[in-house]
């Protein structure tokens, strides 16, 4: 057996550390199936999946129950994950002007054809939203051996009594709020807004803008000595653009930074002291930043409260982007853009494991030695389709040494129905009782 078989099972055990005896092994083999890929030859099917892995019918359905009915929750395997990495020490949080990046962002897994699926999330392929279980995720930034990671701190569920988009961008800003240390940065893209994260309180931030982002100045200009006195600041447009045939003029920057980075010359304009056009006397203010690489068309627009060089904003926007491989691994790598369960909290859970398997298999691959997948993969790099590969072609290690606390549970459950018959229904309501005087006077009077 592969060396990298031993270790990833042992990290499995280790990210159920807490949970139930009997819940924690099947934890530990549903997240095996995860990471084998099981789900891209299953398209989607959980049970099937857990066959494929040569386990009797019995260990199959104790699994399957521990995904959708134990007593675990996502934010308990998660803190052990974030343990495990510290413990190893591969890992290194980023820090950008003294402030360590927080990745925010949201991902939708499409179930189109699931019932009474009350939450959307918006497809670019297909331009408007589609029904989907949707997370926000939040993620630490850091590198391991030249790769940069991303570690999830939260994962976030829609709100349930209001399930749209915007509410559930503000329980992820909210959760934001919860998990920040004083020296932690949340790194946004353009759909959150500088509203929200103000409206939030978020203490540090940084966030992409739209290109038709308009601020004012937070000082009104002085009076002019006719008419009525200012009360707004004059109106700050970045980027020029077109309305109906109109250009509107970009406003001139206060500042304007340019460095030299990989033979490139980039140029950042810089406009500090702004509020939002329709804030009130006394709002918070922030910088919007421009960054102009020769590499784009569209320049790089960003709003931070923080008092960093433009420089260490788009280098602190930058470490946003591995929170998108989180949903990658787990939806490409692993197969969970497919999935073929209905029951309401196993459609959570499941999006919720497999992001945190796409996570585990990232880490792994890039902290441990390349596996080449064949004799042809001549120059094999640390990536995470390569480890998924050499888990699929293993066999189950059957001869691990397991801790003991992870072991079957030994309860009696012969005489307990099975299938169909096992699933735990509402009782329907028991009917009231009649007394025989008003039953017998009912049925005098339908006879007359």
């Amino acid at each position: 057996m592969h060396p990298t078989v031993y270790r990833v099972l042992t990290v499995l055990c280790a990210l159920v550390a807490g949970v139930p005896i009997g819940t924690n092994l099947g934890l530990v083999l549903v997240l095996w199936m995860l990471l084998t890929g099981r789900l891209l030859t299953t398209r989607g099917a959980v049970i099937p999946g857990l066959s494929a892995l040569g386990l009797s019918p019995t260990v199959v359905r104790r699994s399957w129950a521990a995904l959708g009915q134990g007593a675990w929750t996502a934010d308990q395997v998660l803190a052990n994950w974030q343990g495990w990495v510290v413990q190893e020490g591969a890992w290194q949080p980023h820090v950008v002007g003294g402030y360590s990046p927080v990745a925010g962002d949201t991902t939708g897994f499409w179930r189109p054809h699931l019932q009474g699926c009350s939450t959307q999330h918006y497809s670019a392929a297909a331009g408007k939203a589609l029904p989907a279980i949707p997370l926000g995720l939040l993620a630490r930034v850091g590198s391991a051996h030249g790769q940069r990671l991303g570690v999830p701190l939260a994962l976030v569920r829609a709100p349930a009594g209001d399930p749209s988009p915007r509410a559930h961008d503000r329980a992820l800003v909210q959760q934001a709020v919860a998990v920040l240390t004083p020296a932690d940065a949340l790194v946004v893209d353009r759909a959150f807004g500088v509203a929200l994260l103000q409206e939030a309180n978020v203490p540090a931030w940084a966030a992409r803008l739209p290109k038709h982002f308009t601020a004012r100045r937070a000082t009104p200009p002085p009076y002019r000595g006719r008419g009525r006195p200012p009360t707004r600041g004059a109106l700050v447009r970045p980027l020029a653009r077109r309305r109906q045939e109109q250009l509107l003029a970009a406003t001139p920057p206060d500042t304007v930074t340019c460095w030299e980075e990989d033979g490139r010359v980039l140029r950042a304009e810089q406009w500090v002291d702004l509020v939002l056009p329709d804030a009130a006397p006394g709002a918070a203010r922030f910088q919007v930043v421009a960054v102009h690489d020769p590499r784009y068309r569209t320049p790089l627009l960003v709003a931070t409260p923080l008092p960093l060089a433009p420089q260490q904003v788009r280098e602190l926007y930058r470490d946003r982007w591995p929170v998108e491989q989180l949903p990658l691994a787990a939806k490409q790598l692993l197969g969970a853009a497919r999935q073929f369960v209905s029951a309401p909290e196993t459609c959570q859970r499941l999006p919720e494991l497999a992001l945190v398997a796409g996570a585990v298999l990232s880490y792994l691959a890039a902290t441990q030695e390349a596996v080449p997948t064949g004799f042809w993969d001549r120059l094999p790099r640390r990536t995470p389709g390569r480890l998924r590969r050499l888990l699929a072609d293993a066999p189950f290690p059957w001869d691990y040494p397991w801790p003991p606390h992870l072991r079957p549970k030994a309860a009696v459950t012969a005489h307990l129905p099975k299938g169909w018959f096992g699933q735990r229904r509402p009782k329907a309501p028991p009917v009231a009782a009649v007394p025989a005087a008003q039953a017998a006077e009912a049925t005098t009077h339908v006879a007359a």
